[in-house]
């Protein structure tokens, strides 16, 4: 794990001044760390704002950037206005992250030209991803990648360096909550973060609300699981999920699953 850490070091001494893409997640904010130690005031991290983007992790990367003391811009995307992204077929992330790195790649014109990096890291290269496409295709560096380092090991080290993110729970776009080959809405995208903030606000920590039209279908981890094995618990979650606008509410019994799968 050192050796990695001295390696990602390395890579962002030789990048020098850059444009980190900061989602506020784990991973991002450990590399924004490690290149505002590295760079200081070389480096401008850039936060992505559009409806898929939860407003609690807008305001979360603004405070983590602050508390690094790093230089961070608030940018409009409007994959919003992309029909191939609404259509929300297997290439969505595609198209997302290519309307991304096209603004990241227009303020990096404005910067002299500075590289961009971002925060994929080697437990994504077994998945689809097909968000990396379009990193690649803009010339975005991944220094996570290239130093070898997994989300083990940047959570360990994050804790090391006192990050309030080593042990914050894997987050994904909005998005990623309604089922493939539906359409990608506002109001869809809205519904889906009043309930996750709802759940979140009772105590929840890692949550999914997967939308079914007027349903939810809910993933919690095995602590939240063992929570709704209360009536009374399960009963309460049920009514904040439709207060937040689901008509249907079902508690999945196999849990949280990374994979999205609906």
């Amino acid at each position: 794990m050192e050796d990695g850490y001295s390696e990602l070091k390395r890579i962002i001494d030789s990048i020098g001044p850059c444009l980190v893409a900061f989602s506020g997640g784990v991973d991002s904010t450990f590399l924004l760390r490690v290149a505002c130690d590295r760079l200081g005031g070389g480096v401008t991290a850039v936060t992505a704002v559009s409806p898929s983007l939860p407003s609690a992790e807008r305001q979360e990367a603004v405070a983590l950037a602050r508390m690094m003391g790093a230089i961070h811009l608030l940018v409009e995307t409007h994959e919003m206005d992309d029909p191939d992204y609404l259509r929300n077929d297997g290439a969505r992330c595609y198209y997302c992250k290519r309307e991304l790195f096209g603004v990241l790649r227009r303020i990096a014109a404005e910067s002299d030209g500075r590289p961009i990096v971002y925060g994929a890291i080697p437990d994504d290269l077994g998945d689809d991803r097909p968000g990396m496409r379009a990193a690649a295709e803009a010339g975005a560096r991944a220094p996570l990648i290239e130093a070898g380092l997994t989300k083990t090991m940047i959570r360990a080290l994050s804790r090391a360096l006192g990050l309030p993110t080593w042990d914050k729970p894997a987050m994904a776009c909005l998005a990623s909550r309604i089922p493939r080959m539906t359409p990608v809405t506002v109001q869809a995208l809205s519904l889906v973060e009043r309930a996750e903030a709802a759940l979140r606000d009772l105590g929840y920590r890692q949550v999914r609300v997967r939308h079914q039209g007027r349903g939810a279908r809910i993933e919690l981890d095995a602590d939240g699981l063992r929570r709704t094995a209360v009536p009374e618990d399960r009963e309460v979650l049920i009514a904040a999920v439709r207060r937040a606008g689901y008509e249907e509410v079902f508690v999945d019994p196999r849990g949280y699953r990374p994979s999205g799968s609906i």
